[in-house]
């Protein structure tokens, strides 16, 4: 008996630009099939129309799209829904949608609104996500959870200069180290990553590295990481310290 090939599927939010785009292309090459998670469903079609031409001309499989804005719980409860139409398990979870919102201000002037906006997105977004699709990475095989953090979220890269930013990643590294303990039993594994300096809305013209140089470290825990690997903090596919 032939066996038939066990497709492995994953979902990433701010999927249609930048390093979630290049994360997206990463995953549909490695054979995932792939949720493209996008806020806005016009940029999310155009993303995936041009994903899915690469990937079928390179006889891959076309990406999904899934309308997702992270910081609406209603909006997260209806893509877990829109997901469990379509696939019973979910083997990896990128959480990289995020935002900077730290232009003109510094610690001593940060208004609260700035920081409320940055922590909700980008640190209690990923988790919200990862308790709302935790029943699909339960089924799965080998299932992983990989948040995009940064070098301004360590100990030794946060900066005054960028406050709720750094705040807001330190905090999503402190979720990661919490979520890996609590789903160790459950055979799950959860990682932060820091993509670098990149070329995109946020990083700027100026960034040293691509997207796809960027991309590189998810892709490597998405494909190739373990449990070993499980609540730590990695560049360039090594390990940092947080």
């Amino acid at each position: 008996m032939v066996s038939q090939p066990i497709h492995k599927t994953a979902l990433v939010t701010g999927g249609n630009k930048g390093i979630g785009y290049a994360i997206c292309q990463g995953l549909l090459n490695a054979g995932f099939d792939v949720f493209l998670a996008a806020r806005d469903a016009d940029q999310g079609r155009m993303a995936v129309e041009s994903l899915s031409a690469e990937s079928l001309s390179a006889e891959g499989k076309p990406a999904r799209l899934i309308v997702l804005d992270v910081a609406d719980d209603e909006s997260i409860k209806a893509a877990a829904s829109s997901v469990a139409q379509i696939a019973g398990s979910l083997n990896v979870l990128v959480n990289n949608a995020g935002i900077y919102p730290d232009g003109g201000v510094d610690i001593l002037t940060v208004p609260r609104e700035v920081l409320t906006q940055a922590m909700n997105t980008n640190a209690f977004s990923p988790l919200r996500m990862t308790q709302a699709f935790l029943p699909f990475l339960e089924k799965a095989d080998s299932p992983k959870v990989i948040n995009i953090s940064s070098g301004n979220g360590q100990l030794e890269g946060i900066s005054a200069n960028v406050p709720s930013y750094s705040l807001s990643k330190l905090a999503l590294n402190g979720a990661t180290i919490l979520l890996a303990d609590s789903l160790r039993p459950k055979g799950i594994a959860v990682y932060a990553m820091c993509p670098g300096w990149v070329k995109t809305d946020m990083g700027g013209a100026s960034a040293p590295r691509s997207p796809e140089e960027g991309a590189d470290t998810a892709v490597w825990l998405a494909t190739a990481a373990g449990m070993a690997e499980s609540g730590n903090f990695f560049r360039d596919r090594t390990q940092q310290p947080y």
